[in-house]
């Protein structure tokens, strides 16, 4: 079981049946989109975080730093544990998804050859999960992987994999589309709504995609009010920071944040930008040489 598994929906399922190409937004029309909402660009307040405590990590292309919050203790810990111990030394990026996020940690890439799938390794612990109202997955979150939900209920972060986001600008409707994933999670977890599941995986075993429409439709009609609702209640600055800095607003609260990359954006761009190969591992290792504790 790979770290860090992504879920999908009844909605996606049914576009991707109806339309093969994704219809994917790109990077230029999300910005466009973004402005369009009258969002003012602004940056993550870095200067803020200057007291906090700091690593660094080399890699194969070039220099990163990292704060790590005091909001997310056992995180905090375990992290300058293993960075001081040199643990994550020798390991690669093994899982890269252009503009999406970039994932290390894996003990067992130290060795690996060309072409092994990577992702299962750990340091045989789980750390509990420390999730978080106030700290979001913006462009340069620093977050721990995990086991999917169906393997994890509890969320428990990896001991020793994390990824750090990229993530493109997010118009208004794309951050709705964030929130009603989770919507939709928490509607169809009530035992009172267990008939759409039922609904669902009859249709789907039928291929009946008229049956899945008309689900798919009833579905949103019951989770609008829900979606309203979060992105109204969400603060306006992180709305700004999604809108033109960027970041994956749709793992929030379901994967701990405990750092944010304050500088080597410029590694970050270079690593995200590697060509992969099956299981999104890069066709050329990107290594990490050396971490320490800077403060």
């Amino acid at each position: 079981m790979k770290y860090l598994s992504i879920l999908l929906f009844p909605w996606l399922l049914l576009a991707a049946c109806q339309n093969n190409s994704g219809n994917q937004t790109d990077k230029v029309d999300s910005v466009k989109k973004a402005l369009q909402d009258n969002y003012k660009p602004i940056a993550p307040d870095t200067a803020a975080m200057a007291k906090m405590t700091r690593v660094e990590m080399v890699t194969d292309l070039g220099r990163m730093e990292f704060v790590l919050y005091d909001a997310t203790p056992k995180h905090k810990e375990n992290f300058l544990k293993l960075v001081k111990s040199g643990y994550y030394e020798g390991t690669l990026f093994h899982r890269v998804i252009k503009d999406f996020m970039v994932q290390g940690g894996d003990p067992q890439s130290k060795q690996a050859k060309p072409g092994t799938m990577l992702g299962q390794g750990d340091p045989g612990y789980t750390i509990p999960a420390e999730l978080s109202d106030t700290l979001y997955h913006f462009k340069g979150a620093l977050a721990a992987a995990r086991q999917g939900d169906e393997v994890n209920p509890k969320k428990a972060s990896s001991g020793s994999q994390f990824y750090v986001v990229h993530g493109n600008a997010n118009s208004s409707a794309q951050m709705k589309d964030a929130l009603k994933q989770k919507a939709f999670m928490t509607f169809m977890q009530d035992p009172e709504n267990m008939s759409y599941q039922m609904r669902f995986n009859a249709a789907q075993q039928k291929q009946d995609m008229a049956a899945l429409k008309d689900l798919q439709q009833e579905l949103e009609q019951k989770i609008e009010p829900l979606v309203n609702k979060a992105f109204d209640a969400m603060p306006n600055r992180v709305k700004q920071l999604y809108a033109t800095w960027g970041g994956s607003p749709f793992l929030d609260k379901d994967y701990t944040v405990f750092g944010f990359l304050v500088k080597g954006y410029d590694v970050l761009e270079a690593i995200q930008n590697t060509q992969t190969a099956e299981g999104d591992r890069p066709v050329k290792d990107v290594r990490i040489l050396k971490t320490r504790v800077i403060n």
